[in-house]
């Protein structure tokens, strides 16, 4: 870690330099402010350990130009004046103090417990802009840990993912954070809804006439989404099969073949292995397919998510709605907790925005929410709130 000692002494900055030999610290040193303003700016240090009273300034001018630097080095003040200095320090933003004399371990200690601090915020604000990029796919439980460590191998590769679970689990959510992780973020991410087209419908969806108005040249430089691909007949598959094939296709009425600039993902709620066997699945496009597969968990299998799903989707609801949400009594979370929910997540997201609109009133009933099915059932809403 590059780390910049500031100290108008020359002979305190050779023995504090003395101090770090040995710690895995990269240590530079300079006696003025002037001189740490300019190695600010040509060393990038991750780590400053910064003397107050200076020859040409205070110490704690150079916290102001530190406080517009992205990531902001972690800074650690000397002083000798006790321990009014030292706060004034830590209120400009210094994340430590000495004060001086101070011996060798005692400064070891002290950078190095600044430099692991500073090493753990910048793996949480990473972790943190990674969750971002994985949008509304949300869950702390070990099976959803999987799923992400997933989307995140399978963003590095331009490889053909499969993602499976159950309606309602969001392959859909999963998909696109493949999407937004690659590097064909910046491209279209485009929807092909398979259950909703017919062998003709599918190949002019995806092809087009010729005028640049298919799917496919839709989603140049980005990914295809084939939503529920299990659901094409055996001749829209074939269809299919040879984009994913060759990669590239032929808009209808055209005479020449088109190469495809696409990602294919490709998702589905039933079993491919057995849609295969049974004989309603290609084999040679199932192979195609199945590259690398993501199984989406349902929400029975990640229990552990339910807290945090309600909340999410109730913080959500409430904004939509303009409406105040109470917390939820334990006794119902945990009839939450018990629940089979065979809607999986669609399900919970229903309940949770039925419960921010009818409140304690809000029928908890699971006999009568089951009997419903969880894919056609629908809330009856009043008009959302626009904020």
């Amino acid at each position: 870690m590059k780390t910049l000692i500031v100290e108008d002494s020359a002979t305190l900055c050779a023995i504090y330099s003395h101090y770090l030999d040995g710690s895995g610290l990269d240590v530079t040193a300079v006696e003025t402010l002037a001189a740490a303003r300019e190695m600010v700016v040509e060393l990038s240090p991750q780590l400053i350990l910064l003397d107050i009273e200076l020859p040409d300034g205070n110490g704690l001018d150079l916290m102001d130009d530190l406080s517009r630097i992205a990531p902001r080095p972690a800074v650690v003040v000397m002083t000798g004046h006790g321990a009014d200095y030292a706060e004034q320090a830590i209120e400009n933003g210094a994340d430590d103090f000495l004060n001086k004399p101070f011996d060798a371990a005692r400064l070891r200690v002290t950078l190095l417990n600044a430099a692991d601090k500073l090493a753990l915020s910048q793996q949480v604000e990473s972790l943190s802009a990674k969750r971002e990029r994985l949008g509304p796919l949300q869950g702390q439980s070990p099976a959803m840990q999987t799923v992400f460590e997933t989307v995140e191998s399978l963003a590095g590769t331009l490889a053909t993912a499969f993602v499976m679970g159950e309606s309602g689990t969001g392959k859909e959510l999963a998909a696109r954070a493949i999407h937004q992780l690659s590097a064909r973020a910046p491209g279209p991410f485009v929807v092909v809804d398979c259950a909703a087209l017919s062998a003709d419908q599918l190949e002019r969806a995806l092809f087009g006439d010729g005028q640049g108005n298919g799917l496919v040249a839709e989603a140049a430089a980005g990914s295809l989404f084939l939503d529920e691909v299990c659901s094409l007949s055996f001749e829209a598959q074939s269809t299919l099969l040879r984009l994913i094939q060759h990669g590239t296709y032929r808009p209808v009425g055209a005479a020449q073949e088109i190469a495809a600039d696409v990602r294919i993902i490709a998702s589905t709620n039933r079993d491919p292995l057995f849609e295969m066997r049974e004989g309603r699945l290609r084999e040679d496009l199932y192979y195609r397919l199945n590259v690398v597969r993501l199984d989406i968990p349902p929400l029975r299998e990640r229990r552990d998510d339910i807290p945090l799903l309600f909340k999410h989707f109730s913080l959500v609801a409430s904004g939509q709605y303009g409406r105040e949400v109470a917390p939820l009594p334990s006794e119902r979370m945990q009839s939450l907790m018990l629940h089979n929910w065979p809607g999986n997540v669609r399900e919970l997201r229903n309940l949770a925005e039925r419960y921010v609109l009818l409140g304690e009133a809000c029928n908890f009933d699971f006999d009568t929410v089951a009997a419903e099915s969880p894919s056609t059932a629908q809330l009856s809403l009043p008009q959302r709130v626009e904020n």
